[in-house]
């Protein structure tokens, strides 16, 4: 039996891409937004099963709120958290804002499911490895963390950086060129070098890639284009 469920996401290509994902599979999705802002009302007003809640920055104060606000005004709805590995804080600051469960950004859509079945039942939904792997780095933190996202957008040129948010975005190729004011395949050129210096094979799996490193929380909003107008 379907999970009647909604996906939000800050990056709307993920959102739509799981929803689609999760439809074929049979399940019932009710909305799939990236909400700048108003998510606990539009998760109240929809009242899912389960609400699939993404973030690239779970660690971030006050990223939780809306799951309190949720939890507090319809505790019936099961919140399971989509975001980034390690990030032990950000697990923890999810449950204690009462999330049912917390799954990796780049978990396969069958380990999506199991979580959703497990949330939906009133069964914590974590991974016993994910949860092993957070206490292990609570308890014995690396002195100097390899910083993915860093590492990756300095692989990028200031306007390859512009090019991958506008990616997770969903804007296609012709809507990326029309607001770089480049033509088209220069825009192409531009998403192929970005997916060569990812090491991905798709878009999507760039947009996912950005999410779960926080490599475009890093890179900030997009303002690229204005302060390097003569990028490459």
């Amino acid at each position: 039996m379907g999970v009647r469920v909604m996906v939000l996401d800050e990056h709307r290509l993920l959102a739509e891409a799981l929803a689609s994902a999760l439809k074929l599979r049979g399940h019932r999705v009710l909305a799939a937004a990236a909400p700048a802002a108003g998510a606990a009302e539009l998760v109240i007003s929809r009242a899912p099963e389960v609400c699939l809640l993404g973030t690239a920055t779970p660690a971030e104060p006050g990223v939780f709120e809306p799951v309190v606000r949720i939890k507090r005004e319809r505790p019936q709805i099961a919140v399971v958290v989509l975001g980034p590995v390690p990030s032990p804080r950000g697990i923890a600051a999810a449950f204690a804002a009462g999330a049912s469960g917390y799954v990796r950004h780049d978990e396969r859509i069958e380990g999506v499911e199991r979580a959703l079945a497990k949330a939906r039942a009133g069964e914590v939904a974590i991974s016993p490895q994910l949860l092993q792997g957070a206490f292990a780095e609570l308890l014995n933190p690396a002195a100097q963390p390899d910083d993915e996202g860093s590492r990756l957008l300095r692989l990028l040129t200031p306007r390859e950086v512009e090019v991958l948010v506008r990616v997770a975005e969903g804007e296609d190729t012709r809507l990326i060129a029309a607001g770089m004011e480049i033509a088209p395949s220069t825009a192409r050129t531009h998403v192929q070098r970005v997916l060569m210096k990812l090491g991905v094979g798709s878009r999507l799996e760039a947009a996912a890639l950005a999410a779960r490193t926080g490599l475009l929380d890093r890179a900030g909003p997009v303002q690229v284009a204005a302060d390097f107008p003569g990028g490459p």
